[in-house]
Protein backbone atom coordinates (compact mmCIF):
# COMPACT_ATOMS: atom_id res chain seq x y z
CA UNK A 1 0.00 0.00 0.00
CA UNK A 2 1.02 3.46 -0.79
CA UNK A 3 2.27 5.91 2.10
CA UNK A 4 -0.77 8.51 2.10
CA UNK A 5 1.03 12.13 1.55
CA UNK A 6 -1.21 13.78 4.16
CA UNK A 7 0.11 11.31 6.68
CA UNK A 8 3.71 11.68 6.44
CA UNK A 9 3.33 15.73 6.19
CA UNK A 10 1.02 15.48 9.42
CA UNK A 11 3.78 13.09 10.99
CA UNK A 12 6.48 15.72 10.59
CA UNK A 13 4.40 18.47 11.99
CA UNK A 14 3.53 16.34 15.04
CA UNK A 15 6.95 14.53 16.04
CA UNK A 16 8.54 18.25 15.91
CA UNK A 17 5.49 18.80 18.29
CA UNK A 18 6.69 15.32 20.43
CA UNK A 19 9.84 16.46 20.42
CA UNK A 20 9.37 19.93 22.02
CA UNK A 21 7.12 18.18 24.99
CA UNK A 22 4.11 19.52 22.91
CA UNK A 23 1.86 16.92 23.99
CA UNK A 24 -1.60 18.62 24.05
CA UNK A 25 -0.79 19.83 20.42
CA UNK A 26 0.65 16.54 18.92
CA UNK A 27 -2.18 14.33 20.27
CA UNK A 28 -4.70 16.69 17.76
CA UNK A 29 -1.88 15.58 15.18
CA UNK A 30 -1.92 12.16 15.82
CA UNK A 31 -5.92 12.85 15.81
CA UNK A 32 -5.70 13.93 12.70
CA UNK A 33 -3.66 10.59 11.43
CA UNK A 34 -6.35 8.11 12.83
CA UNK A 35 -9.14 9.92 10.69
CA UNK A 36 -7.29 8.97 7.58
CA UNK A 37 -5.35 5.39 8.88
CA UNK A 38 -7.34 3.93 12.57
CA UNK A 39 -4.64 1.33 12.85
CA UNK A 40 -1.56 3.11 12.54
CA UNK A 41 0.25 1.47 15.19
CA UNK A 42 3.21 4.11 15.53
CA UNK A 43 0.51 6.50 15.72
CA UNK A 44 -1.36 4.60 18.51
CA UNK A 45 1.95 4.15 20.29
CA UNK A 46 3.13 7.56 20.41
CA UNK A 47 -0.56 9.09 21.06
CA UNK A 48 -0.52 6.84 24.10
CA UNK A 49 2.78 8.37 25.29
CA UNK A 50 2.14 11.62 25.21
CA UNK A 51 -1.15 10.97 27.02
CA UNK A 52 0.55 9.35 29.39
CA UNK A 53 2.88 12.29 29.97
CA UNK A 54 -0.30 14.58 30.25
CA UNK A 55 -1.16 11.71 33.04
CA UNK A 56 -4.18 10.49 31.29
CA UNK A 57 -3.46 6.63 32.04
CA UNK A 58 -6.98 5.24 30.97
CA UNK A 59 -6.77 6.49 27.27
CA UNK A 60 -3.30 5.96 26.72
CA UNK A 61 -3.81 2.56 27.86
CA UNK A 62 -6.61 2.21 25.36
CA UNK A 63 -4.61 3.14 22.41
CA UNK A 64 -1.96 0.63 23.83
CA UNK A 65 -4.65 -1.79 23.92
CA UNK A 66 -5.95 -1.14 20.57
CA UNK A 67 -2.27 -1.41 18.91
CA UNK A 68 -2.05 -4.71 20.48
CA UNK A 69 -4.59 -5.65 18.95
CA UNK A 70 -2.82 -4.51 15.37
CA UNK A 71 0.15 -6.46 16.93
CA UNK A 72 -0.06 -8.09 19.84
CA UNK A 73 4.11 -8.55 20.14
CA UNK A 74 5.06 -4.86 19.51
CA UNK A 75 7.75 -3.88 22.37
CA UNK A 76 7.27 -0.90 22.23
CA UNK A 77 3.83 -0.86 23.08
CA UNK A 78 4.22 -4.19 25.60
CA UNK A 79 6.68 -1.56 28.15
CA UNK A 80 4.77 1.26 27.44
CA UNK A 81 1.53 -0.55 28.50
CA UNK A 82 3.70 -1.75 31.11
CA UNK A 83 4.58 1.51 32.41
CA UNK A 84 0.88 3.40 32.47
CA UNK A 85 -0.35 -0.04 34.33
CA UNK A 86 2.59 0.58 37.00
CA UNK A 87 1.38 4.37 37.13
CA UNK A 88 -2.31 3.62 37.59
CA UNK A 89 -1.68 0.68 40.58
CA UNK A 90 -2.41 -2.47 38.14
CA UNK A 91 0.46 -4.43 39.77
CA UNK A 92 -0.71 -7.74 38.62
CA UNK A 93 -1.14 -6.56 35.40
CA UNK A 94 1.92 -5.07 34.98
CA UNK A 95 3.81 -8.02 36.47
CA UNK A 96 1.64 -10.46 34.08
CA UNK A 97 3.32 -8.40 30.91
CA UNK A 98 6.46 -8.03 31.89
CA UNK A 99 6.54 -11.98 32.30
CA UNK A 100 5.46 -12.38 28.86
CA UNK A 101 8.47 -10.76 27.42
CA UNK A 102 10.53 -12.23 30.12
CA UNK A 103 9.42 -15.50 29.27
CA UNK A 104 10.69 -14.53 25.51
CA UNK A 105 13.83 -12.57 26.65
CA UNK A 106 14.76 -12.94 30.04
CA UNK A 107 17.32 -10.32 29.89
CA UNK A 108 15.36 -7.90 28.67
CA UNK A 109 16.76 -5.39 31.01
CA UNK A 110 14.33 -2.51 30.27
CA UNK A 111 11.38 -5.03 31.29
CA UNK A 112 13.60 -5.99 33.99
CA UNK A 113 13.91 -2.68 35.84
CA UNK A 114 10.06 -2.25 35.32
CA UNK A 115 9.50 -5.32 37.28
CA UNK A 116 12.12 -4.55 40.22
CA UNK A 117 10.31 -1.26 40.60
CA UNK A 118 7.02 -3.10 40.79
CA UNK A 119 8.08 -5.85 42.78
CA UNK A 120 9.61 -3.19 45.61
CA UNK A 121 6.38 -0.99 45.29
CA UNK A 122 4.15 -3.94 46.63
CA UNK A 123 6.85 -5.27 49.40
CA UNK A 124 7.96 -7.91 47.41
CA UNK A 125 12.01 -7.36 48.00
CA UNK A 126 13.41 -10.65 47.66
CA UNK A 127 12.15 -10.61 44.03
CA UNK A 128 13.30 -7.08 43.31
CA UNK A 129 16.76 -7.66 44.45
CA UNK A 130 16.77 -11.08 41.84
CA UNK A 131 15.60 -8.65 39.00
CA UNK A 132 18.41 -6.35 39.99
CA UNK A 133 20.84 -8.48 40.00
CA UNK A 134 19.91 -9.38 36.71
CA UNK A 135 20.40 -6.12 35.17
CA UNK A 136 23.34 -5.46 37.40
CA UNK A 137 24.93 -8.51 35.73
CA UNK A 138 24.96 -6.03 32.37
CA UNK A 139 25.09 -2.99 33.98
CA UNK A 140 27.04 -3.01 37.64
CA UNK A 141 27.28 0.68 37.86
CA UNK A 142 23.89 1.27 37.24
CA UNK A 143 23.25 4.00 39.76
CA UNK A 144 19.73 3.79 40.05
CA UNK A 145 19.40 -0.03 39.96
CA UNK A 146 21.84 -0.50 42.45
CA UNK A 147 20.02 2.42 45.01
CA UNK A 148 16.78 0.37 44.35
CA UNK A 149 18.24 -3.07 45.49
CA UNK A 150 19.94 -1.28 48.32
CA UNK A 151 16.23 0.11 50.02
CA UNK A 152 15.36 -3.40 49.23
CA UNK A 153 18.30 -4.70 51.44
CA UNK A 154 17.48 -2.33 53.91
CA UNK A 155 13.64 -3.18 54.24
CA UNK A 156 15.19 -6.30 54.66
CA UNK A 157 17.23 -5.43 57.48
CA UNK A 158 20.22 -6.46 55.65
CA UNK A 159 21.55 -3.53 56.23
CA UNK A 160 25.97 -4.08 55.67
CA UNK A 161 24.14 -5.44 52.17
CA UNK A 162 22.29 -2.30 51.79
CA UNK A 163 24.94 0.24 52.48
CA UNK A 164 27.79 -1.30 49.93
CA UNK A 165 25.27 -0.89 47.38
CA UNK A 166 24.18 2.34 48.04
CA UNK A 167 27.60 3.66 48.26
CA UNK A 168 28.17 2.09 44.93
CA UNK A 169 25.04 3.91 44.08
CA UNK A 170 26.54 7.18 45.44
CA UNK A 171 29.83 6.49 43.21
CA UNK A 172 27.90 6.67 40.20
CA UNK A 173 26.25 10.21 40.80
CA UNK A 174 25.97 11.79 43.67
CA UNK A 175 22.03 12.54 43.58
CA UNK A 176 21.76 8.95 45.83
CA UNK A 177 22.87 10.54 48.10
CA UNK A 178 20.09 13.06 48.30
CA UNK A 179 17.54 10.68 47.32
CA UNK A 180 19.07 8.12 50.20
CA UNK A 181 18.54 11.05 53.15
CA UNK A 182 14.94 11.69 51.55
CA UNK A 183 14.22 7.97 51.35
CA UNK A 184 11.97 6.41 53.72
CA UNK A 185 13.50 2.75 53.56
CA UNK A 186 16.79 3.49 55.55
CA UNK A 187 15.01 5.16 58.69
CA UNK A 188 16.48 2.38 60.56
CA UNK A 189 19.58 3.18 59.28
CA UNK A 190 19.75 6.97 60.30
CA UNK A 191 21.77 5.95 63.79
CA UNK A 192 24.13 3.92 62.01
CA UNK A 193 27.80 5.68 61.75
CA UNK A 194 28.68 3.79 58.31
CA UNK A 195 25.33 5.44 56.56
CA UNK A 196 25.63 8.73 58.43
CA UNK A 197 28.87 9.21 57.05
CA UNK A 198 28.17 8.22 53.33
CA UNK A 199 24.79 9.97 52.62
CA UNK A 200 26.61 13.55 54.97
Amino acid sequence: MTPDPRINSLLDQTNRLFLKKRFREAISFYDEILKIDQNHLNVLNNKGYALSKLGNYSDALACYDKALRINPTDMSVLINKISALRKVGEHKKAIEYCDIILNINPNYNVVLYHKERILHSIGRYKESILCCDKILKDYPENGDVLFDKSTSLALLEKFNESISNLEKAIRSGNQFKIKAQKSKAFEKLLSNQRFQKLVS
